[in-house]
């Protein structure tokens, strides 16, 4: 979820967008920040494509798009097979910096996704990645539960999102892959979450950026499920803490306040997207028609402004109103989910035609025969690739995001698929 991005100025946006008028004129190509190396021949074609293309309709099967987006994490993941995060999935490919370290908090939930791939494609290997992931997040835990944030570097501090995320791939661990001492896992970062929030429900130490954040409820979505796996009744009351905290952000326009990185600027729809899912999720677990109703009215409205070709803006303001000239293409494979789970659980029909209306925009945005294993499968994370959110990135969670959605349409089913909790569990050994 690292938006590299949301720290690029206004003038950067400019500049890219006075190339477009100077029709790729080489020194406005040139003036580019360095960082960018917008010389190179990869990057020029990359800019150039989102310039003069406009993104055809695929006209491709979504078993062909799935498999270029699955190929594509695994390509991800094989870059870091010599080193010493090997195991993990890279965090994806930037102008910058080329192929990026292993993501401990996107890994995590690129388990559950490689498993349904596993069975959607027909490729069993698939689930010796996914058994990777789990053995280098493992390793990788810290002794009081939390997760390392970022990328684990030393000096980074573990962050409360990120840490949820894992705990998605440790349920995937025990529930899919039986795997004990994931769920062991999960329940001790569980109590790390539990440990620091506030009384209101709301995290405020361990924040990306040290601000509150409404799309934590993505992480309570694990934190429930922990708890209704595990019988952990602590884990749900703070669960259910933090969600009654974020109800209390919805607008009566059904946008979340307090859902941004930064409390200056508009949530992306990557970022809304999360805060949905997350009320979706937890009220399905906990059969509770508030919090999916909560969902369903923040993606009714995502809806209402959702174009015709499936396009939807890279952020939104209360009342659903934009500025943003770009298209977070992370947000649209999110959303896409999260109106197929509406039509599943709250029975919101009418929604699957806003998925895959995000679906068939997003086919149109992914190359399959692109020669560069770099660009094949990828997703952006904007369109055009200088848009605000992962800025002139590939990152690796917006592949899973899209992988998810098409497998999601392809079979009616939910990725990760919701616990069988009346399967009675073993006992869990004690946090510590």
């Amino acid at each position: 979820m690292r938006p590299r991005g949301v720290r690029e100025s206004a003038h950067v946006v400019r500049r890219i967008e006075s190339i477009a008028l100077m029709a790729m004129r080489p020194a406005a190509v040139l003036s580019l920040p360095l960082r960018y190396k917008p010389w190179r021949a990869r990057h020029l074609r990359l800019i150039a494509r989102d310039l003069f293309a406009q993104g055809a309709p695929s006209g491709r099967t979504h078993a062909d798009h799935l498999r270029a987006a699955v190929d594509w994490l695994c390509r991800a993941q094989d870059v870091r097979n010599d080193a010493a995060d090997a195991g993990g999935v890279s965090a994806g490919w930037s102008f910058e910096d080329g192929w990026l370290p292993s993501y401990p908090e996107t890994s995590g939930y690129i388990v559950e996704t490689f498993i349904a791939a596993a069975r959607a494609l027909g490729r069993p290997e698939l689930v010796d990645r996914a058994n990777r992931i789990v053995d280098w997040e493992l390793s990788i835990q810290h002794a009081d539960g939390a997760f390392p944030g970022h990328f684990g570097e030393p000096g980074s501090q573990p962050v409360i999102f990120n840490t949820g995320q894992i705990m998605h791939g440790m349920l995937a661990g025990y529930l899919q892959l039986g795997r004990q001492e994931c769920l062991e896992s999960a329940v001790r970062a569980g109590h790390w979450l539990a440990r620091h929030q506030d009384a209101d429900g709301c995290w405020r130490k361990f924040e990306h950026n040290s601000v509150p954040h409404t799309y934590n409820t993505r992480a309570t979505w694990a934190l429930l499920a922990t708890a209704l796996v595990a019988g952990d009744p602590e884990l749900r009351v703070a669960a259910v803490r933090n969600l009654d905290w974020a109800l209390a952000q919805q607008q009566a326009s059904g946008w979340f306040a307090n859902n941004a990185f930064t409390p200056d600027r508009e949530p992306f729809t990557h970022t809304i997207a999360y805060a949905i899912r997350g009320f979706l999720e937890c009220g399905a677990l906990a059969k509770s028609e508030r919090y999916i109703d909560a969902a369903l009215e923040a993606a009714r409205a995502m809806a209402k402004v959702q174009r015709a070709d499936g396009w939807l803006a890279g952020t939104y303001a209360d009342n659903w109103v934009s500025g943003a000239r770009y298209c977070c293409l992370t947000g649209v494979a999110q959303m896409s989910l999260n109106w197929t789970r509406l039509a599943q659980e709250a029975g919101a029909e009418d929604l699957r035609d806003n998925a895959r209306r995000a679906i068939a925009f997003l086919k149109g945005n992914q190359q399959l025969d692109n020669p560069d294993p770099i660009v094949r499968g990828a997703i952006a994370g904007s369109r055009p690739i200088w848009g605000r959110y992962s800025m002139f990135e590939f990152p690796n969670w917006a592949a899973k995001f899209f992988a998810d959605a098409l497998m999601m349409d392809l079979a009616d089913i939910a990725v990760p698929p919701a616990p069988n909790l009346a399967t009675p569990r073993e006992e869990v050994v004690a946090h510590v």
